[in-house]
């Protein structure tokens, strides 16, 4: 016993000092500008939490970055979207910094980077480094700032990770010295939920959205409820909005419910489905945070008592609740309204779809030529499910409706669906198409005995289709190739995208990006001026239909 209690308060120490390490760490600006911010950690996107902070670069690309601290380049990605172009930097202090959406690397990083796409033929990569090979001292200029990838603008996407875990951790306040916020946060909605079969609004299950400014009216309700808020965040010189950093929930002074954006893993990300009411950003796009944790959602920035956020009134009496908004900078903003407690009736919950998907079990749903597996964890708490065939004797396959309303589901799930007839031989042509209203698009899939085989994480309509057709290949300013060598093509491909491409250059190759649906060259260097040059494009969709295409040009 005395071993162990020795061991638990040197484990404990060890957490401390390592805690402590962490919150002293030292880091520098990646700019040697006055920061601004467009976004910051924890801003609600979707699927996912932001994680890190977005600098404006003053609408323009080409800013050098600085390393925040010492360390070593230990990880380069490529991408055609996400990040774009990002660089990751490990440090000895606990932490890796990682920039994102980058034009450019420093000249040793890039030679680095060229030489792997080239040996491998490929733009897109994803490179680890051992420590030693690409070291890095604070304040050396590691990459020149951009719009790469996913970004709607110039600017720098910087994140901090824990080394031990990877968890994304909320830069704020390690760079805070460098930024102004007197600015509190400003809500705009709150919404009164009652629990199904539980609970009632004004005699109703129906949720109630109650503008901020029209709180001074007073709510009845019986049985069990839970709330949540519409709020966003200021910050001083700037016009944009952000994430709220802490939202508290206090009923009769008693604390409910608190969020506290500060850390997130990857695997968490998604589970801001489960946070936010869902049904209404499907229909509008607006965010409202629901102070409530839904039994299959263990994100761990959602703090309550195990009753999980709800709230059961059950006093005819007034219950007072009070949202406290929260900032990094400790600007504060609290809202404040009254839930009259009102014996009324209180409707049993009778499921109206066929099926249940339930939280806490794996799920199998079959019906003729479908099978979906819907894993344990895969929704946040049990949810209602219809099924429906639509049987048309000129298809493919017969289309199958999965619907369960506005509901997110967790990870990717096995769907197959059985193939009726086969009008092409070649099989590497079917795939699984999803629709959701107009919408369509391709889940990918492999054909096997009868069966093509996908994953899906959301649901819709679903059903076999063939695709035979390749993409399609446009030269871009080709007259002006000789002279600027800024040699682009569009690509597009109207059912399984674009899968690969490769660019040859007098049977060499030659490294192209794919950005927004463009092929750039990357490398004009290599077209020598004044000699002829003969250039084959090849582009692969995702059922392996191949365009070929070749050009000349002195």
């Amino acid at each position: 016993m005395k071993r162990q209690i020795i061991m638990a308060l040197t484990l404990l120490a060890v957490l401390s000092l390592r805690a402590q390490g962490e919150m002293k760490a030292d880091f520098r600006s990646p700019f040697d500008f006055p920061l601004l911010l467009s976004a910051n950690f924890g801003e609600l996107r979707p699927n996912h939490f932001h994680n890190g902070l977005d600098i404006k670069t003053g609408g323009v690309t080409g800013k050098p970055i600085h390393s925040v601290a010492e360390g070593y380049v230990s990880r380069v990605m490529v991408l055609h979207g996400g990040y774009g172009q990002a660089l990751f930097v490990t440090h000895p202090n606990g932490f890796t910094s990682v920039y994102g959406h980058v034009v450019s690397f420093a000249p040793k990083i890039q030679e680095y980077v060229r030489k792997h796409q080239y040996e491998h033929e490929t733009f897109v990569c994803d490179i680890r480094i051992e420590p030693g090979v690409l070291p890095v001292e604070k304040g050396e200029i590691i990459a020149l700032s951009g719009n790469e990838g996913a970004s709607a603008g110039p600017h720098l996407h910087l994140e901090l990770r824990r080394n031990d875990n990877g968890d994304y951790v909320d830069p704020m306040p390690y760079f805070r010295r460098y930024l102004k916020d007197d600015k509190a946060p400003v809500a705009s909605l709150i919404g009164i939920y009652p629990v199904k079969g539980k609970g009632v609004i004004e005699g109703s299950q129906r949720r109630k959205l109650v503008g901020a400014g029209n709180l001074k009216q007073r709510f009845t309700a019986w049985g069990e409820i839970y709330t949540g808020i519409a709020a966003k965040d200021y910050m001083s010189g700037t016009s944009n909005f952000y994430g709220v950093h802490s939202v508290t929930l206090y009923v009769d002074s008693v604390q409910v419910f608190r969020s506290l954006t500060d850390e997130v893993s990857a695997n968490e990300n998604r589970m801001i489905n489960g946070f936010i009411d869902y049904g209404e950003y499907a229909k509008t796009r607006r965010l409202v945070m629901r102070s409530y944790k839904a039994p299959g959602n263990s994100l761990r920035l959602l703090e309550t008592d195990d009753a999980r956020g709800i709230v059961t009134i059950d006093e005819e009496r007034d219950y007072h609740f009070r949202y406290v908004l929260e900032d990094n900078f400790g600007n504060k903003r609290t809202y404040r309204f009254t839930v009259s407690g009102k014996r009324q009736d209180i409707p049993p919950y009778e499921p109206q779809a066929k099926r249940m998907l339930r939280w806490n079990q794996t799920n199998v749903v079959q019906e003729p030529g479908l099978n979906l597996v819907v894993p344990k964890g895969m929704v946040y708490e049990d949810t209602e499910l219809d099924t429906r065939v639509v049987s048309d004797s000129g298809q493919v396959s017969f289309d199958y409706v999965l619907d369960a309303g506005p509901t997110p589901l967790h990870g990717f799930c096995p769907l197959e669906i059985g193939v009726r007839r086969l009008p092409v031989a070649d099989t590497s042509k079917y795939y699984i198409e999803q629709r959701v209203g107009k919408w369509k698009a391709s889940v990918g899939g492999e054909y096997t005995d009868g069966w093509v085989r996908a994953k899906v994480r959301t649901l819709g309509t679903f059903s076999v289709q063939i695709d035979t057709v390749a993409p399609r290949i446009t030269p871009l300013g080709q007259g002006s190739w000789r002279t600027n060598r800024n040699i682009r093509f569009r690509v597009s491909d109207t059912q399984t995208g674009i899968a690969s491409y490769k660019v040859y250059v007098d049977g060499e190759f030659v490294l192209f990006g794919l950005k927004k649906g463009i092929l750039v060259i990357q490398d004009p260097q290599r077209i020598k001026k004044g000699i002829p040059h003969r250039l084959e494009v090849i582009v692969r969709d995702g059922c392996g239909n191949e365009a070929r295409e070749e050009y000349e040009f002195n």
